[in-house]
């Protein structure tokens, strides 16, 4: 800035010697002839030319003091730079420790809102065992300290096997009178003149004969302090609550567990049966004498007495007599047509093979889904449930899940043997049908082989 002033200075100052030189000269020129313009312009050279050195002189003086002015411009702005750069530092460890204050207090008002959580959980959990903590004491650390005794005395002594007299339920509903033998705050031994053994919790406090056999030698040895070699126990959360006497499951409540659907199973299931044994009856009785009778009509048929054959097996009874007969009242036909007969005779007699064997394997397909559909039913049943009573009670949805996997477990029970049974004897009647078809053929055979 003192550079471009110094310019303009410079500019201003030509300016008015221009015009002044111009005036000067058309003045000279006016007024004087030549020789007085020569003295005149030497003069007047004489004149400028001081005047120049004068403001060469005034130029270097500016620009010395403008060179000086900016010098000391570049200090003070360095100074205002090393200042600016003090303060931003202060300023920052000013904040370091505001934020550390801020930290500080948050400590301070967390331990403290921790402190009073600890004291009034304190106070909830050891009002149960009659102990006071004062929360509203002045010293909050004294109050966790006594909490904190209290609390590890308390530990010391429901962690141990002590005896205290009391009574206690026996089985029957009767109470009885006697030592009751704490094992810390999780089980309990009576023993008394009228009974003893493990503990269950009856409500309210009190406690009930657990119904549990042998669990009275572990009463007798924890109450002599003799540790057990087999220790019977009835582990408990509390007792406030009732607890039910465990009860041997029977067939009949297992079965009463799969409701209507699984009564509806099992009657299947024994008609199945039935008809199971009725096929074995009738493939049995079908099935008898094959042996014996291809033997006696072999034999006539080689000694060429085959005229008697008929008469022979004319008593015996079954499909394959049945069979036979056929054969033998039609044995002197042409061969393809003696062949008919038999096959007519085997497909006459295959109703009766096959009875109720595809029945039975439809139940035996039945069963499975009538138990899926029980699974279903005894969901939905505990879903509603659920969305009356919620899931507080266990029992409430054991009818429902009782039900689901009692009626699967007696569909496959019932289809399994069924299926498996079903194909064996349909295997036997097959094999039946087969033996009257080699039979009669072999009749067949023998005959033309001894009368060509």
């Amino acid at each position: 800035m003192p550079t471009l002033l110094c310019t303009k200075k410079e500019q201003n100052l030509g300016k008015q010697s221009r015009a002044l030189i111009v005036f000067i000269t058309m003045f000279f020129f006016s007024i004087l002839n030549a020789n007085d313009l020569s003295d005149a312009y030497k003069k007047e050279y004489t004149f400028l030319k001081a005047q120049k050195n004068e403001l060469e002189k005034r130029l270097s003086k500016e620009r010395k003091t403008q060179a000086s002015q900016v010098h000391k411009a570049k200090q003070n702005v360095q100074k205002k730079q090393d200042d600016y750069v003090k303060i931003s530092k202060t300023l920052k460890n000013k904040e370091n420790e505001i934020e550390k204050a801020s930290e500080q207090l948050r400590d301070k008002t967390s331990n403290k809102e921790i402190i009073n959580s600890i004291i009034i959980q304190a106070k909830v959990s050891l009002d149960e065992y009659a102990i006071k903590v004062d929360e509203n004491a002045p010293s909050k650390i004294d109050t966790l300290k006594k909490a904190f005794q209290q609390s590890s005395a308390l530990y010391e002594k429901l962690s141990s096997i002590r005896n205290e007299y009391g009574k206690f339920y026996l089985l029957d509903g009767t109470t009885a009178q006697g030592e009751i033998v704490k094992v810390g705050n999780i089980a309990a031994y009576g023993i008394s003149t009228k009974a003893k053994g493990a503990l269950a919790p009856a409500g309210g406090g009190e406690y009930k004969l657990w119904n549990k056999a042998q669990s009275d030698q572990s009463a007798k040895a924890l109450y002599n302090k003799t540790p057990p070699s087999n220790l019977d126990i009835f582990v408990y959360e509390n007792l406030d609550k009732d607890v039910a006497y465990q009860e041997e499951k029977t067939l009949k409540d297992t079965l009463k567990g799969g409701g209507v659907i699984g009564y509806i199973i099992l009657g299947l299931g024994a008609f199945g049966v039935l008809l199971l044994l009725l096929r074995v009856v009738f493939l049995i009785t079908a099935g008898t004498n094959v042996k014996k009778i291809t033997d006696i009509v072999s034999a006539k048929l080689e000694s060429g007495r085959g005229d008697e054959a008929y008469e022979e097996i004319k008593e015996f009874k079954g499909s394959t007599a049945r069979v036979i007969r056929a054969t033998l009242r039609n044995i002197k036909k042409d061969r393809e047509h003696i062949e008919d007969i038999v096959m007519e005779n085997i497909l006459n007699e295959s109703s009766a093979l096959d009875r109720f064997g595809n029945f039975i394997l439809v139940l035996a397909a039945v069963a499975p889904l009538l138990g899926l559909l029980g699974t279903v039913t005894g969901m939905i049943s505990t879903f509603d449930i659920i969305t009356v009573h919620g899931t507080g009670d266990p029992k409430l949805l054991s009818g429902g899940i009782s039900e689901a996997l009692v009626t699967t477990m007696l569909g496959l029970v019932v289809a399994i043997p069924l299926l498996l049974l079903g194909n064996l004897l349909s295997g036997w009647a097959t094999s039946i049908k087969d033996s009257m078809e080699q039979s009669a053929l072999h009749v067949v055979n023998l005959y033309e082989k001894h009368s060509a």
